[in-house]
């Protein structure tokens, strides 16, 4: 038996016997079939950045046979601000290898994401996830066969009645277990319905924030999911922020990824670990050591990020957490296990001692091949973020460190060894550039190095333009000044963003 089948917790997977990758439209209506499914669901990314539905209910099979293999048409004018209405029809059509049964509904309805075509029948350039495929399938080309992986870090604040029991410090919700931790519960559940949902797990905790305001409580929470190809990372982190609100509602509680709720506070990132492999081995590893590989996958970020925030904090509260001397990142810098940097090198699993013998003397496993596990991460993006534009965006500078002559002076220019907001490092500090502060300045940065993301055609010209309008469109670039001494303008602020992304 495929051991990624065999604990799977998709119950189409455990159903079939098959990878998600090898589901065909046979599969699907057997399965519906057998499973007596009443109900599809089409789930699709617009402009906006959140996942859209259309609903099905299955009357005979002929009709079935015709949604799944013709899809449907939707307003394009409706779903992304670049569509005029004269011209604006569009045909979605379901990804089999998304399914998943819908762990909300009491109809059994089966969910698939969605690509979207044009009226020729070609994807659509200027969608989301078609402009994510573009950019995975360049990068491999550039790169002679290797594939571009993706983990996301999906930060968020339960907000729910204050309890006076069992309170636990301000800042100091790390990894704290209930009763200290109101929603683990909740936490744990959503993980569940995630991995129902295809999603592959890799933990959930409870984060630094918890606050107190208006007689509420807001409690910070992460789940991480493990890398996957960037594609299903994307999928992911969307189905991951749909079951996360969903059951929220259900459980008469708020929920945000909303980057910064009030100063003072943590914010909350949606952090990118980042890996390349190459025939199912890591390429960030070479001799237990960060490889070159890895260096100009980071030359390419530091290159690029200036107008990578565009994609990754796209709305002004993103600005409200990048501010210095915090986790949050603001100087274009990379360094080993250094949170100050905007791209840090985690913990990797390198040691050559056997850590599981060590804590278990009765055991006598051999030493775990650990190279896989060494990631990248990229810590400037937040909740704002449309998914697969940002991982797009990243993908792109991947493949420039890989087109970069001086990929290596690039790195070791803008490599850290401690706090880049540490005196010893002013001098340094002051050698490198520093991230956008604003959605108007980071507009103006993807103007001067759109044509990185527009090489090969990845991303069209058109979503350029439309993503450098909506960031000229706050007119934000003296709002966090203003926000300083005006606490109901950050509060208007805040509250208009809270349900971003």
């Amino acid at each position: 038996m495929n051991a990624k089948i065999e604990l799977n917790q998709n119950p189409i997977v455990a159903y079939l016997q098959k990878s998600p990758k090898e589901f065909t439209k046979a599969d699907i209506i057997k399965y519906i079939c057998d499973n007596d499914i009443k109900m599809v669901n089409f789930r699709y990314t617009a402009g906006d950045g959140r996942l859209k539905t259309l609903n099905f209910v299955i009357t005979n099979l002929e009709y079935l046979e015709q949604i799944l293999s013709m899809g449907e048409r939707v307003d394009g004018s409706s779903l992304f601000a670049f569509m005029k209405a004269s011209s604006s029809d569009l045909y979605v059509l379901p990804r089999f290898s998304t399914a998943f049964l819908d762990p909300f509904n009491e109809i059994p309805t089966i969910c698939f994401l969605c690509y979207y075509f044009d009226k020729e029948g070609n994807l659509l350039e200027s969608s989301p996830e078609y402009i994510l495929k573009k950019a995975s399938e360049k990068f491999t080309e550039v790169t002679g066969g290797m594939e571009f992986e993706a983990m996301g870090e999906l930060e968020y604040y339960v907000v729910g009645s204050k309890e006076e029991k069992y309170e636990c410090e301000p800042q100091r919700g790390y990894h704290e277990s209930s009763p200290f931790s109101k929603y683990e519960t909740f936490r744990s559940q959503a993980m569940y319905y995630m991995a129902q949902c295809g999603c592959i797990i890799k933990y959930g905790h409870s984060e630094v924030g918890n606050f107190v305001m208006d007689g509420k409580n807001y409690e910070q929470n992460e789940i991480e999911f493990l890398p996957v190809d960037v594609q299903d990372a994307a999928d992911q982190l969307m189905i991951g922020k749909w079951v996360l609100r969903t059951l929220a509602q259900m459980y008469d509680l708020d929920l945000t990824f909303a980057p910064k709720i009030i100063t003072g506070e943590a914010g909350s990132g949606m952090h990118i670990h980042t890996r390349v492999k190459k025939n199912g081995e890591n390429m960030y590893v070479s001799n237990g050591e960060l490889s070159d590989v890895a260096k100009k996958v980071i030359a390419g970020i530091v290159t690029l990020a200036p107008s990578l925030t565009a994609f990754a904090n796209a709305n002004p509260t993103s600005y409200f957490r990048l501010v210095p001397h915090q986790e949050a990142p603001t100087t274009i810098c990379w360094g080993d296990r250094n949170r100050s940097a905007m791209v840090r090198v985690p913990l990797g699993w390198t040691t050559k001692n056997n850590m599981c013998n060590l804590a278990n003397p009765q055991s006598k496993e051999p030493l775990p091949k650990m190279m896989n596990k060494q990631t990248v991460e990229f810590r400037c993006p937040d909740g704002s973020a449309n998914v697969y534009l940002l991982l797009a965006g990243l993908v792109v500078a991947a493949r420039k460190g890989f087109e970069m002559k001086e990929w290596k002076q690039v790195a070791e220019k803008t490599y850290i060894t401690s706090n880049i907001h540490d005196k010893e490092n002013a001098g340094k500090r002051a050698s490198l550039k520093e991230l956008p502060t604003c959605c108007v300045e980071s507009a103006d940065l993807l103007q001067q190095q759109r044509e990185e993301y527009e090489k090969y055609g990845v991303f069209s010209q058109t979503l350029i333009d439309g993503v450098i309008e909506e960031l000229n469109s706050y007119k934000d670039g003296n709002l966090r000044e203003e926000c300083k001494n005006n606490p109901e303008l950050l509060k208007e602020t805040v509250k208009k963003y809270f349900y971003c992304g």
